[in-house]
């Protein structure tokens, strides 16, 4: 866009100032005009000096509307005329009207002031009324609030703080507002607190002495809940020890057996508790009533959780202080009131859970129960690691236990308290077996190795008939002397109270089925306990046959015991009788059984030996054998008798037959060790029919025995003499060539080393081969026998 620049005009000065004052003019007509503000130009005209030019634009602008005006009038001058005339004849009526009025009003005086005087006596006899009435109303709201002070007063000195309060409450909200008294007001508003502040150091006191005397309550709360736990547990045993009885008596006679199990009526098992688990009775109830009241009055006054705060805070406190352990005191006689005391507080904690109305939550019941349940483990802990004595241990398991049982029937889980229990299951019977190998030591010391003298049927079923180790059903005659001595029921005894103890610590401490446990420490307690100290008697103590054989009845005794052991521990650890055969295992006591027999044989055969050193004087080239047997192997039978006389009165015959077996053995080997040694170089056929006959006495008195064994157990005991048999077969038979065949070794003479079959044949002479014999039967036929016999001893050194 251009611009082009408009032509200079050349300015007159004289006419120059009109032109511009016009322009003033227009421009203050405009703004007037538009209503428009006027300061611009007044502070234009008093800046530049001259106010008189606006005033004269003003006044030129008032003459200029005022031609307007006088225009307008001109033109509507017609109906200006007729409004004029309106406003005459307007005024004349207005003028009627008002004289109309005033006689009205003065008619209207003179008739109201009469009933104007009554109406002023009407409004202030009615402000006198209402004055009378609102005094009236004061005073009944005084009296009102006298009688709810009265009242509240009396609830104060009866110490019924609740209602007390409710009064309070009722005046400060229906009287304290209406009180027309300013200074009965400032009074109560001054006493309302106080008296508030009375009521809770009063109920806060109360609390305090509770929170005093429920430690006490709770201890023997505690107990009685422990006890009557420990009662239930009792009968729980009587009544399984009546379900064994009935099974045993089921398992050993079902046709005879006829048993009713009767349960106990449980209506008074807890009678100092009451129905929800609570003391009701003499020295087992507990008031909470103070603790409530306590709560309702702090609800009341609005102070509800800084009271739930307090309360918790000082229960916390109080089982701090409970978990204090006396060091004078051991804690073997303070634990049951340690632990009672802990019982009683957290059956105060559920009572107060459950009835308390949100007093305490069940979040800080369980806090608390924490803290409790690790204090007890670790007091626990430190304890059973100071204890040497298996009873202590087991004392505080059980109180520990029934604290258990008690505390879970109320919702609080033990699984910690049984945890720690458990841990300690190997120290216990580590105790328990120190304590068992100290008795069984020295009830073996003790032991004089006689048969024990029982005179009354109660000392038979003491020591025979509670441990099941009788032979008959039948009972003896009295006076009755056992096959065992003292040892075995005192040694049983021990086992039973080590297998009662096991089962008792094992019991009620969280597993269900703790056989097998048991059963592990009875095996260690027989295995090693027992049989090591019967070893150690064994080779210590026994120095003669009538003590060795005492033993090894013992020992026979010992092994039926055992099986009542197993038996007893499944028993009392709810087992089925079924099972523990069906899992029957070997001898525990068996390297003191074998031990025994071992040295009960050998002695037998260092006595036999002295017999059979008799041996030495048979003649061994005799010219006619002895008819009766030599006289060795008479000795030997005489002595084999009276032993079996004496031996069947004590030992079983399984354990004699086992000793004869090895006794006849020996007196076998003998024989072949005899004709085998250097000590004989030659004998005869005469001799050997001689050593024949004393085998066949040996094989009689064998034979003899079997009324005492059955005829499998006879025959066995026949085998003993088998080597020295085969070998005297061999010599007397008229082929002993017979031997090289294989199936004829087999079956007659697979007891003989072919070794002392040459040395002892070679010994053999034939009754022609005397001195100078040969000379006379020079160019005579061979005897079969002898040739087969120097075939036989041939073909074995060419094997040799």
């Amino acid at each position: 866009m251009h611009s082009s620049k408009p032509p200079r005009r050349k300015v007159v000065p004289a006419n120059g100032d009109d032109s511009a004052d016009k322009h003033d003019q227009l421009l203050l007509s405009s703004a007037i005009c538009n209503n428009e503000d006027l300061g611009p130009f007044i502070r234009k005209a008093f800046v530049s000096g001259k106010p008189e030019t606006l005033h004269h634009h003003l006044r030129h602008f008032a003459r200029s509307k005022e031609s307007e005006i006088e225009e307008v009038c001109k033109a509507h001058y017609q109906d200006f005329i007729l409004a004029v005339d309106d406003l005459r004849s307007l005024l004349s009526d207005v003028d009627s009207l008002k004289s109309s009025l005033s006689e009205s009003n003065s008619k209207l005086q003179s008739v109201a002031r009469p009933l104007l005087s009554s109406l002023d006596a009407f409004v202030e006899t009615r402000n006198v009324s209402k004055n009378v009435n609102l005094a009236i109303d004061s005073v009944r709201n005084c009296i009102k609030l006298m009688e709810v002070c009265s009242r509240a007063n009396r609830h104060l000195s009866e110490d019924n703080f609740y209602m007390a309060l409710k009064c309070l409450d009722t005046i400060e909200r229906e009287y304290l507002d209406q009180t027309a008294s300013s200074t009965l007001r400032r009074m109560l508003e001054k006493k309302i607190p106080e008296i508030r502040s009375h009521i809770e150091r009063k109920v806060n006191k109360e609390f305090g002495d509770w929170l005093v005397e429920i430690r006490v309550v709770s201890r023997n709360l505690g107990q009685l809940a422990i006890g009557q736990a420990s009662s239930a547990r009792q009968r729980e045993e009587d009544l399984r020890i009546k379900q064994r009885q009935a099974e045993e008596q089921s398992r050993l006679s079902v046709r005879d057996c006829i048993y009713a199990l009767e349960e106990e009526d449980e209506d008074g098992i807890a009678g100092g508790i009451g129905e929800d688990g609570y003391g009701n009775g003499a020295g087992g109830g507990f008031d909470l009533t103070p603790l409530y009241r306590a709560y309702h009055i702090h609800q009341t006054l609005g102070l509800e959780d800084r009271f739930k705060q307090y309360y918790y805070e000082n229960r916390k406190l109080q089982l701090t202080s409970d978990f204090q352990v006396s060091s004078m005191t051991p804690f073997l006689e303070s634990h049951q009131t340690f632990f009672a005391q802990i019982a009683g507080f957290f059956v105060v904690e559920d009572r107060v859970l459950r009835t308390g109305g949100g007093l305490i939550s069940k979040m800080e019941v369980e806090n608390l129960w924490d803290i409790a349940v690790s204090k007890m483990c670790s007091v626990l802990e430190d304890q059973f690691s100071r204890m040497q004595t298996a009873n202590h241990l087991l004392l505080i398991k059980d109180y520990v236990s029934l604290l258990g049982v008690t505390l879970r029937r109320y919702g609080y889980p033990i699984d910690a308290l049984l945890d720690v229990l458990s841990k300690h299951r190997d120290k216990y019977h580590e105790l328990l077996l120190s304590d068992c190998r100290k008795q069984i030591a020295e009830a073996l010391s003790a032991d004089k190795f006689e048969q024990m003298l029982m005179k009354k049927e109660y000392e038979y079923s003491m020591n025979v008939l509670s441990f099941q180790i009788q032979t008959s059903d039948i009972i003896p005659a009295f006076p009755y002397l056992a096959p065992f001595s003292s040892t075995v029921p005192d040694c049983c005894r021990i086992v039973r109270s080590f297998i009662e103890d096991s089962v008792s610590f094992m019991s009620y401490g969280g597993q269900l089925e703790f056989y097998e446990v048991v059963k592990k420490y009875l095996d260690r307690l027989l295995g090693e306990v027992l049989d090591e100290a019967l070893l150690k008697l064994i080779n210590t103590s026994v120095s003669g046959v009538s003590q060795a054989m005492q033993v090894a009845a013992n020992m026979a005794v010992l092994e039926r015991a055992c099986d009542f052991f197993f038996r007893h521990a499944a028993q009392l650890s709810g087992v089925p009788m079924r099972m523990v055969e069906r899992s029957r295992r070997q001898f525990p006591l068996r390297k003191a059984r074998d031990a025994a027999e071992e040295v009960l044989s050998g002695l037998l055969k260092a006595k036999v030996d002295g017999f059979m050193s008799l041996i030495e004087n048979v003649n061994w080239m005799t010219d006619d054998p002895p008819q009766s047997g030599n006289e060795y192997v008479n000795e030997v039978i005489i002595y084999l008798e009276i032993l079996v006389s004496t031996a069947q009165q004590i030992l079983p015959s399984k354990v004699l037959k086992r000793v004869l077996w090895e006794v006849l053995s020996h007196i076998s080997e003998k024989i072949v060790g005899t004709l085998v040694s250097d000590s004989v170089k030659r004998f005869n056929v005469n001799a050997v029919t001689g050593i024949d006959a004393d085998i066949r006495l040996l094989e009689s008195f064998a034979d003899n025995q079997g009324p005492l064994f059955s005829d499998g157990d006879a025959d066995q005991l026949k085998t003993s003499l088998v080597e020295s048999r085969q070998l005297i077969n061999l010599l007397l038979s008229n082929h002993p060539e017979n031997f090289l065949n294989p199936v004829i070794r087999e079956r007659s003479y697979n007891a003989l080393d072919h070794k002392k079959v040459v040395i002892v044949s070679e010994k053999l002479r034939d009754p022609s081969d005397r001195l100078f014999g040969t000379f006379g039967s020079r160019g005579a036929r061979q005897n079969p026998k002898k040739k087969s016999l120097d075939t036989l001893i041939k073909r074995l050194r060419d094997v040799s």
